[in-house]
């Protein structure tokens, strides 16, 4: 891998010089951005997948929603459906989109879209008859077309983008310069019991601006299972059950299970994968299936409900929660 690595190193330059001035054009406002008169908080990353951005965009939808009038917009990795498009609840995850889905089944009174075209999806959420008061963007950290008046930016602890290549030799979408432009940073996927000497190690690292606040957080797993009729069941009762993932990095959800003891067979799918009829006749043999909330949503109404449970995740932040929250509830 190390060897792949350096052959691609050169690929990887020329890449980072053609992302840096398209960043640069935006920053010299030679490329337009637009800006909206109401609070549009970004939540993204530097690297290619998996840092949490969908638990911190959950985190920000209960922090806020007693607050704001809230809307969340994303591109909708992966649908089938192209253009504007504003939830019900009702749709099918391959339709629009694991995650707006997930967004709009967990908080029903908040306003979920998906458009590829950021601008055009908040002009067209701002067009409602209830037009929303704050606007939280899904992985658009690189989407410099919107000009958000804020911007949180992740990495995961075990992959900080200030150790990464961009790619193809590493996993940045961006240099590392593109950091500057956050707000926030949040250190995601830590060792709940991550010590303060850690943390300032791993500040040292990430070398913020002064302006920059570094917080760190952990995934907090549910102890209970649930299924379509949201029936429970405690993850100690499952037994000798199959794991189904498509997710970007499910090595954390099954370190957690097998810390708990539990003996299951894991199916392992690419990130947003859509199931197909010879997937699903596999994974319906099982007697007993859990999967990733995300993954539910492409799975709940293609398998018996009575037997396929998901597992609810919340963010913990683990360092000065009181002045995250501030913080965020100050931009709205």
């Amino acid at each position: 891998m190390k060897i792949l690595r350096k052959l691609l190193f050169p690929f990887s330059i020329l890449y980072g010089l053609i992302v840096l001035l398209r960043n640069k054009l935006y920053d010299w406002q030679l490329k337009k951005s637009v800006s909206f008169k109401i609070p549009v908080i970004c939540v993204g990353n530097l690297s290619v997948g998996g840092t949490g951005k969908s638990p911190m965009i959950e985190y920000l939808l209960r922090l806020l929603k007693d607050e704001k009038q809230l809307a969340t917009l994303s591109r909708g990795y992966k649908r089938e459906s192209k253009g504007f498009y504003l939830l019900n609840g009702n749709e099918n995850g391959s339709y629009v989109g694991d995650e707006p889905l997930q967004f709009k089944t967990k908080f029903p009174e908040v306003q979920v879209a998906v458009d590829e075209q950021r601008v055009r999806g908040i002009e067209n959420l701002l067009k409602l008859q209830q037009k929303p008061e704050v606007v939280l963007l899904d992985d658009a950290y690189q989407h410099r077309k919107v000009k958000p008046s804020h911007s949180i930016l992740l990495t995961t602890f075990d992959n900080l983008y200030a150790k990464d290549l961009i790619l193809p030799a590493g996993n940045l979408r961006e240099p590392k310069s593109g950091a500057k432009r956050a707000d926030l940073i949040v250190v995601t996927k830590c060792k709940p019991t991550i010590s303060a000497e850690e943390m300032l190690k791993i500040k040292q690292q990430l070398n913020p601006l002064p302006s920059q606040k570094v917080f760190f957080s952990a995934i907090k797993y549910s102890e209970v299972a649930y299924n379509l009729q949201q029936n429970s069941k405690p993850l100690q009762d499952f037994k000798n059950f199959t794991l189904v993932t498509g997710i970007a990095k499910p090595q954390p959800f099954v370190e957690h299970l097998k810390q708990l003891g539990l003996e299951f067979k894991h199916l392992d799918f690419p990130d947003h994968y859509n199931f197909k009829n010879d997937d699903l006749q596999k994974i319906n043999k099982a007697e007993l299936i859990l999967t990733t909330e995300k993954d539910f949503m492409r799975l709940k109404n293609q398998l018996p409900a009575e037997k396929l449970f998901y597992l609810p995740i919340e963010v913990k932040i683990l360092n000065e929660v009181e002045t995250f929250e501030k913080t965020i509830k100050r931009w709205i």
